[in-house]
């Protein structure tokens, strides 16, 4: 019997990966792109678990055949996956990635280049890089480990991932493939499933009220009459997190008790 039980306290973090990990529920054979910690434990724990056809690399050109710990190398290569074949997956639409965020809104527009006029930015961050292609292509969800009002703004100061707004001024070409699912943060739980496609809290962590939600939100929140609270991880998922996919804690440092 496992030492996991219903009673084990379940930290922050565990809620936020098993959150993550529902992402790729019912994926199928497709590529999961987690960028993060937290959403790399998360893909890992779907496919020991529930997705069992989700592919993984490690991070840089392999697709593995086993599922490493956080830190750790896979032991079993399945083949290899050059940049080219890479764009290719994207382009078509097999691949979910899971982005960061520096600035989100109401809409899922994405920015993470920069802070500030973009003409002079206050700050510099990692540019735009394939987040357009990504939004317009494959499944998106969005990984915030800090639910700030800095964060979900009114207004990105720069479009980087498309949001529903963006993407439907676009028109056919780019709504034809758009899907932004949710967003993830250490608050809880959003995605788009309104009628004019803003977002939704779907979802609260434990412990975590609607009025912190609205508070730490920098713009009016579509919010049920019901919020359910994020389910726990099982016993034998919190078996898989702490001693199989992180024993060593990685999750903590994302996202702190």
């Amino acid at each position: 019997m496992s030492r996991w039980t219903a009673t084990t306290e379940v930290t922050r973090a565990e809620y936020c990966v098993v959150a993550c990990a529902e992402a790729w529920r019912h994926a199928g054979e497709v590529l999961a792109g987690p960028m993060g910690t937290v959403p790399t434990i998360g893909a890992r724990l779907a496919k020991l678990t529930f997705a069992p056809d989700l592919l993984l690399t490690d991070g840089e050109a392999l697709l593995t055949g086993d599922v490493p710990a956080v830190g750790e190398r896979a032991g079993v290569v399945e083949g290899w996956l050059p940049y080219r074949q890479h764009l290719a997956l994207v382009a078509t639409g097999r691949r979910h990635v899971m982005m960061g965020a520096a600035q989100i809104d109401r809409h899922g527009n994405q920015n993470i280049s920069c802070v500030g006029d973009w003409a002079r930015p206050a700050r510099q961050l990692l540019g735009v890089r394939g987040a357009p292609v990504n939004t317009l292509n494959n499944p998106t969800s969005y990984w915030v480990p800090r639910h700030s009002p800095r964060v979900f703004v009114e207004r990105v100061d720069m479009v980087c991932g498309v949001g529903y707004d963006r993407a439907a001024e676009a028109g056919p070409s780019a709504t034809r493939f758009h899907d932004i699912r949710e967003v993830v943060s250490d608050l809880g739980v959003f995605d788009f499933a309104t009628p004019d496609r803003t977002m939704r809290l779907r979802a609260l962590h434990p412990g975590v009220t609607v009025e912190q939600v609205a508070e730490a939100t920098g713009f009016a929140l579509t919010v049920p009459d019901e919020v359910p609270r994020t389910r726990e991880p099982t016993a034998e998922e919190l078996r898989l997190i702490r001693e199989i996919i992180d024993p060593k804690g990685a999750r903590a440092r994302e996202v702190p008790a």
